[in-house]
């Protein structure tokens, strides 16, 4: 398939006031990415508009998180942007440390061009994100473009609201982007928790290979046990392909 598996724990679940040493604890525990969710910081319990109005700038994760983390962890920083305005942070995070920048195709359309290359010239590495509702269409310019993203984040609920369970419908557009993209990373991610060992081998075996585990990492009693079955179940579902 020509993609490795990449378990990227969700900072999002861990503890905020020791955010240097549980960065640290993952990748002891071997996780290949921390995966940042950035986003207004509103109750989870609202929704999060993504057409329509600008939001507060008070961000639960924004670029002084980022750069502070930065200073204790040479570790790939995987940012996913669920804001209406991203090319607004490109800077402000380039300059953070962020690894990776991840934006929304619903709030992009017009200068999603513009965008990649930004994100490009500022080190880090551009991916696009949909929401459930989405066409997975919609990605598709963004991929196949000459200065394309170089990974495509499915969400499987929808941003902004708590609780929420998977939806394993969300499946049916990975396995269509893998079977026309082989060689692309794509993420599955929960916001409000990740994925975990109940959910994993759907994601796995539609073709995600970038896994992102919030609660079912933080909150397991042996968290390396639990990203070294997500792995597992990533490369099993490779060689099946």
């Amino acid at each position: 398939m020509g993609v490795t598996p990449k378990i990227a724990p969700s900072m999002l679940s861990s503890d905020f006031a020791n955010l240097a040493s549980e960065a640290k604890r993952m990748l002891d525990f071997e996780a290949d990415w921390l995966h940042m969710d950035i986003m207004p910081y509103i109750s989870i319990l609202e929704e999060i508009k993504i057409n329509g109005m600008h939001f507060v700038p008070n961000l639960t994760i924004g670029a002084p998180v980022i750069e502070s983390l930065r200073k204790h962890t040479k570790a790939y920083l995987d940012c996913h942007l669920m804001v209406t305005n991203p090319i607004d942070y490109v800077e402000p995070l380039g300059k953070a440390g962020a690894s990776g920048f991840t934006f929304h195709v619903e709030v992009s359309k017009e200068n999603w061009q513009q965008l990649i290359q930004r994100i490009k010239s500022k080190g880090m590495r551009p991916g696009v994100a949909l929401k459930p509702g989405t066409p997975i269409e919609e990605v598709y310019p963004l991929v196949d473009s000459e200065n394309p993203v170089e990974m495509v984040l499915v969400m499987t609920v929808e941003p902004g609201f708590g609780g929420q369970k998977f939806m394993p419908e969300m499946m049916d557009k990975v396995r269509v982007l893998r079977k026309k993209y082989p060689s692309l990373d794509i993420e599955a991610s929960k916001v409000d928790g990740g994925l975990g060992p109940s959910t994993i081998d759907m994601a796995a075996s539609a073709g995600a290979n970038c896994i992102v585990a919030g609660s079912s990492v933080f909150g397991a009693p042996e968290p390396a046990a639990v990203i070294s079955l997500l792995r597992k179940s990533v490369f099993e579902n490779q060689e099946k392909c």
